[in-house]
């Protein structure tokens, strides 16, 4: 990971929370009640196509954390790890009470929420995801003004939509894609949005995506967080790392054009019935993001190669793209909240939902599993210290944690 001017770099920080967990499992107020342990099973949906959540998730798998900190908690646990393409069959799953846990983005966070669906959400799953605009080799389409009176795919209903509407809101002066004679396609797939398929000029695609698909001649010219890519040429030159000025007028910067977090929810059952097989996965959760942080990012990519389809040079980047990484800890801040209100605005321009997220409902949605978070948060020995939640020299924007929400700001 990079140096850090301010403090520690990430990876010594990240070692540090390592030996403090390390000592956290010897220490005898913390080992749980002697006798037989409750056999519990919990089923676990992930999205190991996406990006930081899949090395994370295969670390906890590998390694067993989620089972080795739920026996610290009284539970003899067997873990139902299900890998999903995107959140939506998790959605349903969750509605038939057919699914514990698992990590969504925030368009079906918001959906939920506003349905009052019964889950809660729980940390940040992975965050400051890069999307790109995507053409194929050769293409005239070299600026986002380019695509105008063009075809576009991309996953309608999900945050590459969403990061897409909001770069053509800044660069182009409005979201709406019929405001500039844009087509949109839905891709069902995020792959299939990488691969620029036929029948679209281009595409709004994640980074792992689009990285596994440049060898079949996939480019791109600009990414979400505001910089130009390789297939960039305009008035501000030509090729890729050159700032555009309209990002600059996002109230998301520096994270990008747009506020990109995932956050695990638990359906309603679990916190209630089995906090503690909650607080064990986010114990589990932070112990795999320390180690991980700790580790070099080509390994950390290696991990899940088998999905990614990417080498460790390719897989770095995206590793060190990932708000998880680059922070070193999991713990939500009232920015990455403030993720699900902001864009729930968003889907109310595109009919997606009949009105805004009041800041209440989405600090509601916190609410019964902020105690359980502070819990692990504390149990986790080494941790950040509270000016790392304030920082604003970052490439992401943070705030106070979850367990101060009642000092959050009033954004009603």
């Amino acid at each position: 990971m990079s140096t850090d001017p301010i403090t520690s770099t990430p990876r010594r920080r990240a070692l540090q929370m390592l030996a403090g967990a390390a000592g956290l499992i010897a220490a005898p107020a913390i080992v749980s009640a002697q006798g037989a342990k409750q056999a519990f099973k919990v089923s676990v949906g992930r999205i190991p196509w996406a990006a930081g959540n899949s090395p994370m998730t295969q670390y906890m798998i590998n390694n067993k954390l989620f089972e080795k900190r739920a026996a610290e908690l009284g539970y003899d646990l067997t873990v139902e790890w299900r890998e999903y393409p995107t959140a939506l069959p998790m959605v349903e799953a969750i509605v038939g009470n057919n699914l514990d846990m698992g990590m969504w983005g925030n368009t079906p966070i918001i959906r939920a929420i506003s349905a009052k669906l019964p889950i809660s959400l729980m940390v940040v799953g992975e965050g400051h995801l890069r999307f790109v605009i995507a053409t194929r080799k050769g293409s005239p389409i070299r600026t986002l003004q380019d695509l105008k009176g063009k075809t576009v795919g991309t996953l309608l209903g999900g945050d590459p939509y969403n990061a897409m509407s909001q770069m053509f809101r800044h660069e182009l002066g409005s979201a709406n894609p019929k405001d500039h004679d844009i087509k949109i396609v839905n891709m069902t797939t995020l792959a299939q949005a990488a691969q620029v398929p036929t029948g679209v000029d281009a595409t709004c695609a994640i980074y792992p995506a689009y990285l596994a698909a440049e060898s079949t001649g996939t480019v791109a010219i600009m990414n979400s967080f505001g910089y130009t890519e390789g297939h960039y040429e305009g008035p501000l030159g030509k090729g890729a790392g050159i700032l555009l000025p309209s990002v600059k007028k996002s109230p998301f910067y520096p994270d990008g054009y747009y506020l990109h977090r995932s956050f695990w929810l638990a359906h309603h059952n679990l916190t209630e019935k089995h906090p503690n097989v909650a607080v064990a996965f986010l114990m589990a959760q932070q112990e795999a993001v320390a180690a991980l942080t700790a580790m070099d990012a080509g390994a950390v990519s290696q991990l899940v190669k088998d999905y990614w389809k990417l080498d460790a040079t390719a897989g770095a980047k995206v590793v060190k793209d990932d708000v998880l990484f680059s922070r070193g800890w999991s713990w939500p801040t009232e920015n990455d909240a403030r993720a699900v209100l902001e864009t729930s605005k968003y889907l109310v321009d595109n009919k997606i939902i009949p009105e805004p997220l009041a800041w209440s409902q989405v600090k509601g949605a916190f609410a019964r599993t902020a105690p359980l978070v502070k819990q692990a948060y504390d149990r986790m020995g080494a941790k950040p210290a509270a000016t790392e939640f304030l920082r604003t020299d970052t490439s992401d924007l943070r705030g106070l944690p979850l367990w101060q929400m009642d000092k959050w700001a009033d954004r009603t």
